[in-house]
């Protein structure tokens, strides 16, 4: 199963008086990047998602957005206006200082700042998060299922599309084969004459060295092993796709190994048609990589 590391989910959830929206999405990182933007009064629920996500997802930029809100008239959270005084104060300090070093901040909106500890009493009420924290625990293993539904059908297709791209790349060394042994009859009329052009011009020239020499420039233009590699290689990325595990790494690597083979190939072509074929397969595996870097 190919999972992609483009996925969206969100989800509604309430506890007595709390109500809530889960906020789940990804893009493609080199590792596991796990940004949080959740309530910083709820103690211990900051662990629990790190926790839950780390164990369900290998890789990728991962940001999680809570947005809690209380519905009850009775226990209405109030305004502090000296915590709030003071959480916009630091928030002004933290920006002036990130200006000041050129960096620009994404601006907390009010429900943002409402969040924020010690910015909205409680009127007195209990504030043990504990129960919440449970309560939003519990909706983690549902908002990543819906996370995992969406990561497996773009993978899905994802794998496809590679698979489809291997099958041309497979078609385009098939290609190169065929354009060898054309170039082969070219190149062996080419030493020929050659040949024949020095043991016109060159005085007392052996023949056997002469030969020996033009047959060196053709073993320096054989290009089976690259042939051979981008044919083990196709091999191994149809392996790693039908495989179970994380391969997004190796497949990334393996797009590095194709294209290694195709720029040796052109410049060791000396034949236009094989020339042709050696850009194509660059294009082709720049296209290929693209896809794979999506790949977890």
């Amino acid at each position: 199963m190919t999972l992609s590391m483009t996925g969206f989910a969100s989800l509604k959830g309430h506890h007595g008086a709390w109500s809530w929206t889960w906020d789940m999405r990804s893009v493609n990182a080199r590792g596991l990047d796990i940004r949080l933007r959740l309530p910083d009064w709820i103690d211990g629920l900051e662990p629990l998602v790190r926790k839950a996500v780390a164990a369900r997802v290998a890789r990728g930029s991962v940001s999680i957005t809570l947005r809690l809100s209380r519905e009850d008239d009775a226990g209405a959270a109030r305004l502090n206006p000296e915590a709030l005084e003071r959480t916009l104060a630091i928030l002004s300090e933290i920006t002036h200082a990130a200006e000041a070093r050129g960096l620009m901040l994404n601006r907390p909106g009010p429900a943002e700042i409402a969040a924020m500890r010690g910015v909205m009493d409680s009127g007195g009420e209990e504030t043990d998060p504990a129960p919440l924290v449970a309560a939003l625990g519990r909706d983690l293993p549902p908002l990543l299922d819906a996370f995992d539904k969406m990561r497996r059908h773009e993978g899905a297709a994802l794998a496809k599309l590679v698979a489809r791209q291997l099958d041309d790349t497979e078609e385009l060394v098939a290609a190169a084969l065929v354009a060898v042994e054309e170039r082969r009859e070219v190149q062996a009329e080419t030493l020929r004459a050659a040949l024949a052009r020095v043991m016109d011009n060159t005085d007392g020239a052996d023949p056997d060295r002469v030969a020996q020499e033009l047959a060196m420039i053709a073993v320096k233009s054989d290009v089976r092993e690259e042939l051979d590699r981008l044919t083990s290689h196709v091999a191994q990325a149809r392996a790693l796709l039908a495989g179970d595990q994380p391969r997004g790494r190796k497949l990334d690597f393996l797009m590095q190994e194709f294209n290694r083979e195709a720029n040796t190939l052109c410049s060791k072509a000396q034949y236009a048609e094989l020339t042709r074929i050696g850009l194509d397969l660059k294009a082709l595996i720049d296209q290929m990589r693209e896809q794979v870097q999506n790949i977890e």
